[in-house]
C-alpha cells in the first residue's frame, strides 16, 4: 500500500510539472499588464515603455503599462503581490521600495519575499555636486571641510527618506561627518536653492545636475555609481574619489509576484536582456540620462538583498526607522 500511495504522488507531481512546463511552453498567450506606481513621463515610465515595446515584439504579446501612483509606488507594489503568479501581471520594482522598507514598519507587503525578481533594468545614476562658494573641488576637500565645520554645511535631498537622502547620510556615517540635511519636495525647489547657494551640497540624479554642472554653476565632486556613467565618463565614481565600494543609484528593475514559475521567470528575463542589448532602446534611454543595466533573477535577487542592508543601516544612522 505505501508503495502504491508513494507511486502515486510521484505520478500526481509529474503531472502537475507537465502541465506547468506546458504553460510555460505557451506563455505568453494573452497581453501582459506591467505595473508601475509613478506617474506617466516619471523614470519607471520611461523604462517601462522603452522596454516593455522591446520586449512586446519578443514574446509576440503586448505589454500593456497601467501606472498607479501613491504612497511611494508601495500602493502598485501591494496590487501585484495580490494578483495571480502567472508572470501575466508584472511590476516595475525600484529602489524606492527598499528605502520605503527602511524607513517604514506598516508596509503590508515584504519586496524580498513577496515578489520574484526577473532583472534589473535601468539605473539613474546620482551625482554629488556642490555650490562653487564651498571653494571645494574633490571628495577629499569636501570631507575635510565638514570635519572642520561640524553641523554648519548643508545638504539638499528630493525628500525625507529618499535614495538621494540616504545616499548623503551614508557619506556621513562613511566619513563620521555632520551634515545638516535639508528636505525638499521634489528635484525643482532642491536644484533651485543649490543654484542659489541656499545649501551648499546635493546627490543628485545625473541627468538633472549634468547639464547645471557644464553651465558652471554648480561644481560635480563625483557619481555615486559602480561605473562611471556615460552621462558623465570623466567624473570620478565615489570609490574613486576615496570612498571605497561606495555605490548608490536609482534603480528600477522587473519583477513578478513569487511563486510565478521559474520557466516563466526566465522567459521574461530573456526579453527583458534581450531590449537591453537593442542599439535602439539603449540610445533611447542614455539620451534620457538612464544606463542600462541588465542581469540574471539570481544578480537581480543580490542587488536587492545587498541594497536592503545598505539602506536599511543607513535609515537607522539618520535616525528614521520606524
Amino acid at each position: 500500500m505505501q508503495r502504491i500511495a508513494i507511486l502515486g504522488l510521484t505520478l500526481a507531481l509529474t503531472a502537475v510539472a507537465a502541465v506547468a512546463s506546458a504553460r510555460a511552453d505557451d506563455f505568453p498567450s494573452r497581453p501582459l499588464r506591467l505595473i508601475i506606481g509613478f506617474p506617466p513621463g516619471s523614470a519607471a515610465d520611461i523604462t517601462a515603455r522603452l522596454v516593455g515595446d522591446s520586449m512586446s515584439q519578443t514574446l509576440g504579446q503586448q505589454v500593456v503599462v497601467e501606472s498607479r501612483p501613491g504612497a511611494g509606488s508601495s500602493l502598485a507594489a501591494e496590487s501585484v503581490v495580490r494578483a495571480p503568479a502567472d508572470g501575466y501581471t508584472l511590476y516595475i520594482g525600484t529602489s524606492s521600495n527598499l528605502t520605503n522598507a527602511a524607513i517604514s514598519s506598516t508596509l503590508r507587503f515584504d519586496f524580498a519575499k513577496d515578489f520574484a525578481p526577473i532583472a534589473p533594468l535601468t539605473g539613474l545614476p546620482l551625482i554629488l555636486a556642490v555650490h562653487p562658494s564651498l571653494g571645494v573641488s574633490s571628495l577629499e576637500e569636501l570631507i575635510a571641510l565638514a570635519k572642520s565645520k561640524p553641523g554648519e554645511l548643508t545638504y539638499a535631498s528630493v525628500g525625507l527618506g529618499t535614495v538621494p537622502h540616504l545616499s548623503t547620510e551614508l557619506i556621513s556615517v562613511r566619513t563620521d561627518v555632520k551634515l545638516v540635511h535639508v528636505p525638499y519636495q521634489g528635484s525643482p525647489p532642491a536644484v533651485t536653492d543649490l543654484l542659489a547657494g541656499r545649501v551648499s551640497i546635493m546627490f543628485g540624479v545625473a541627468s538633472t545636475i549634468m547639464p547645471h554642472v557644464e553651465a558652471g554653476r554648480i561644481k560635480a565632486l563625483a557619481s555615486g555609481s559602480a561605473k562611471r556613467p556615460h552621462i558623465a565618463p570623466n567624473l570620478p565614481t565615489m570609490a574613486e574619489a576615496g570612498l571605497p565600494d561606495f555605490e548608490a543609484s536609482v534603480w528600477f528593475g522587473l519583477v513578478a509576484p513569487a511563486g510565478t514559475p521559474r520557466a516563466v521567470i526566465d522567459k521574461l528575463a530573456a526579453a527583458a536582456n534581450k531590449a537591453l542589448k537593442s542599439d535602439d532602446v539603449v540610445a533611447k534611454l542614455r539620451a534620457q540620462g538612464f544606463e542600462p543595466l541588465g542581469g540574471s533573477p539570481e544578480e537581480f535577487t543580490q542587488l536587492i538583498a545587498r541594497d536592503s542592508v545598505k539602506w536599511a543601516n543607513a535609515a537607522k544612522a539618520a535616525g528614521l526607522q520606524k
